[in-house]
Order: structure tokens, then sequence, then C-alpha cells
């Protein structure tokens, strides 16, 4: 059953918006007001918010560890983390460096996410083969659960310089980064998370979160099996609230559409529909709607799933920085104590 006391947060990509004249806004304004958007949340009690990393014109964070420091150093108490980290594409040791110096400017609120990531653009970026795409996380993070461990590394692999008895700092001054492993369908993954005794958090971005079920059955079972402890488990999925449900789809859909039919037209899938999108909305893992349909829905996944995090990725696409801080707002006001009420 889960905890009545789940822990509830935001994640934003740093989706370019629109202005009230349907402009697109700088990417450095954009970032601008992700950290305002960081500071509301822990102004209304959100427990944690999350910032993506992406390396594309569409979204304007790929340094996430650098906004977050910004949002640390105007907040007190929320917890700040990737959503997700790229590790593959990324060198641990310096991930793991940035990480801890977040978390000594935080006072112990730094999380990060890891992850191979959905978008590629970060492989050719930083001199990475697509076709080394598994071996380079698998050895990355690797090297990543060893430095947790914060004594003398010894460690050798295929794609980093090995290492002998070195220390990295700065270490973490709790003793340990709170780390997660993003898994977004993958068995492997869910294995990998239970082998390195890292809590997992699931990205359920379309269809009945249900069906998810069966990778936290996996988590368990692995668990079991290899005698390892069952550790937090979590939901990554997108939403938007507003004051009633027809506002909320009302001010979602462009936005959700534009993102929607810009990636699928990479990727090769159709254009998005309002068929679809209310079909998502009403049955699907698109939490959209007034405080109280948001929050019966996050109630009834947390219930389905046995997850003690849910994070909602509140911004999408053009949706506009005024719509998204009103989400934000309702989120903590009202869609938060509601959650609780209904798993007490």
């Amino acid at each position: 059953m889960p905890d009545k006391h789940i822990e509830l947060g935001l994640d934003t990509f740093g989706d370019v918006t629109v202005d009230k004249d349907g402009k697109l806004l700088s990417q450095s304004e954009v970032l601008r007001n992700v950290v305002a958007e960081g500071i509301l949340a822990d102004e209304v009690g959100i427990d944690f918010i999350g910032v993506g990393e992406h390396h594309r014109d569409d979204f304007a964070v790929s340094a996430p560890d650098v906004v977050l420091a910004a949002i640390a150093s105007r907040t007190k108490r929320i917890h700040l983390g990737s959503a997700v980290t790229v590790l593959s594409s990324d060198d641990p040791i310096r991930v793991f460096q940035r990480f801890s110096t977040l978390d000594a400017l935080s006072s112990g609120r730094a999380e990060v996410i890891l992850g191979r990531g959905s978008f590629t653009e970060s492989f050719p970026l930083f001199g990475y083969s697509l076709g080394d795409y598994e071996r380079l996380f698998s050895e990355k993070l690797d090297l990543f659960s060893t430095l947790l461990k914060q004594g003398p590394v010894t460690w050798k692999g295929s794609i980093h310089p090995g290492l002998k008895d070195q220390m990295v700092y700065p270490q973490v001054e709790g003793g340990l980064l709170k780390t997660w492993i993003g898994v977004g369908g993958s068995p492997e993954s869910v294995v990998r998370a239970v082998q390195y005794e890292l809590p997992m958090m699931l990205a359920i971005i379309g269809g009945d979160p249900a069906r998810f079920r069966q990778f936290v059955d996996l988590y368990h079972r692995a668990a079991d099996q290899l005698q390892k402890p069952v550790l937090p488990m979590g939901v990554h999925s997108p939403g938007h609230v507003a004051e009633t449900d027809e506002e909320a789809r009302a001010q979602l859909w462009p936005g959700y559409k534009a993102i929607h039919d810009r990636i699928g037209g990479e990727r090769g899938w159709g254009p998005t529909s309002i068929a679809r999108f209310n079909a998502e909305a009403d049955m699907g893992s698109l939490y959209v709607g007034s405080p109280e349909t948001v929050a019966k829905k996050i109630a009834k996944t947390v219930k389905a799933l046995g997850v003690s995090r849910f994070d909602m990725k509140y911004s999408s696409g053009t949706l506009p920085h005024d719509h998204m801080m009103k989400s934000i707002e309702l989120y903590g006001t009202r869609v938060m104590p509601l959650v609780r009420d209904l798993l007490a």
C-alpha cells in the first residue's frame, strides 16, 4: 500500500514557450522563467522539482545542474534534481562532482535521475557513437555507482580511463547522493536498478498507467531473487492544472500538439488529434484538469502501482509561463492536499 505521505514533485524540460502575442521567447528568458517556477514551487510546498537535459532548439536547458543551483540559492526546502541526466553521453565523475556540489550548496537537497535518454542529440555533440548506446550507459552507471560509495575508487572499463585508489571531490556531506534510475519501458533497466540498489523512476508518458505494474512487480521479484532491498519507486508523467477541466484542456492543447507533432515528425509519427488528446486525458497518462480531477487521477495511479513518489511534468511545448505558474500554484496548494487525503 502506498504511503499516505507520498512525495509529490514537478518536472520540466525547459520547453521554449510563447509570449501573450504567440511569439517564441528566447532560451535565455525561458531559463529565467524556470528559476521563477522553481522558487514558486518551493513557496507552495512542493516536495521536488526536476529539470531535464536536452540539446536542441525547442528546449532551453542543456545544463540542469546550473539551473538547479540558481533555484537552490533562492529556496529553502524543495528537493532539486535532474529529470533526466543522460549519463551515456556525459562523464560519470563530472556528473557526480556537479551534483555533489549542488548538494552542498542546497544543504543536502540534491538528487540525480540517471537515464539513457530518449533523445540522441547529445551523442554526436559530445563525440559518442549510437552504436555504443547500451555499453556506454552500462559501464558509466557501474562507475557512477562506485563513486556513490565515497571511498577511494578503483575501477576499470573499456570506455573510460581506469582509476586506482582515486578520491573524487567534493564528498557528499550527508554521506549519500540520492540517485534514481530512470526507466522508460525496458525490463533490463528495472533489473539494473535492483542490482545497483538504486530507486526506480518510471517515465509513463502515454497509455494506461496500470500497464506499468509489471515493472513494479519485476523490481520486487528481482530484489527477492538477488537478495537486494526494495527501494522507493516513482512515476513521472505529463500534466497541467487549471481551475476547471475545460480551462486546463484548452490551455494545454496548443502546446501539447506543437511539441507532439514536432517530435512525431522527426520520428515518423503522424500528427496528434484533439480526440487522441482527450482520450489520453480521460484514460491515459495525461494528468490535466481541475485540482480535483488531477488529484483523483494521481491517487489512482499511486494505488495501482504502489509507488511512493509522483512527479508531474508541468511544461509542455509552447504552454505559456503564466499558465505554468498558475498550474504550479494549484498543484501545491490544492492538488497535493487532496492526493494525501485520498491516500490516507
